[in-house]
């Protein structure tokens, strides 16, 4: 506004100190009057669609800047809406790296993302890993699948994962977010445990809350 209203004050001076040139110039009574007149007056208005132009060009460059600046926060509050499961449904199909708490970073293919859960498959073993567990994932592309754009095989939560495993009857390997484990095979899925068969048919449950990873195949 500041800058607006001395553009606008000089505008004023231009054309006052043009009028008073047409005012003021001494009669001489001449033929050369006339036209001199007109010269004077194309002048004058040469002058003011300048003043009038740069204030054009300034409130354009104006908008510009605040249409910038809206859409650059419109971008910013639909990117705050991107989840991690959405990043990593984008990767799916591609070797990608992911840190687990209680486990460290593990690598493999991304076979499929669930609700909660994602399969890797490494060289030697298959891991279902809970998403919430995930701290760091290396390697994803720049884009994103919205959950609304999955298909409904991926809208299954983790304990139908498990399921699968129980129903193999392969041994596994379960990894807590506090760095224990526990070897066996899976028996049954509740709705928020997971009960294992291990060493002496010693049943233990796991809580699905404190669980961070399940491998599948253990190599030794």
């Amino acid at each position: 506004p500041e800058n607006l209203s001395i553009v606008a004050f000089a505008s004023v001076c231009v054309i006052q100190r043009s009028f008073d040139g047409v005012v003021n110039r001494p009669s001489t009574g001449s033929a050369e009057a006339g036209p001199r007149e007109r010269v004077t007056g194309m002048t004058w208005e040469d002058e003011l669609f300048d003043v009038l132009d740069d204030l054009e060009q300034q409130a354009e460059a104006l908008y510009d800047a605040e249409r910038s600046l809206e859409l650059a926060d419109r971008a910013r509050a639909a990117y705050a809406e991107v989840s991690l499961a959405s990043r990593l449904m984008a990767a799916t199909g591609t070797p990608v790296r992911l840190d687990v708490r209680g486990v460290g970073s593990v690598a493999g293919d991304l076979e499929r993302v669930g609700t909660g859960w994602v399969l890797l498959r490494g060289p030697a073993q298959d891991w279902v890993l809970r998403t919430a567990a995930v701290t760091a994932a290396h390697g994803l592309p720049e884009r994103s699948v919205p959950e609304v754009a999955w298909p409904a095989t991926a809208r299954l939560a983790v304990g139908s994962a498990l399921r699968r495993l129980a129903d193999s009857g392969e041994r596994c390997v379960l990894h807590l977010v506090d760095g224990s484990r526990h070897d066996g095979v899976l028996q049954r899925v509740g709705a928020d445990f997971v009960e294992v068969v291990g060493a002496g048919r010693r049943v233990v449950l796991v809580a699905t809350d404190g669980l961070a990873a399940v491998q599948s195949r253990d190599d030794g």
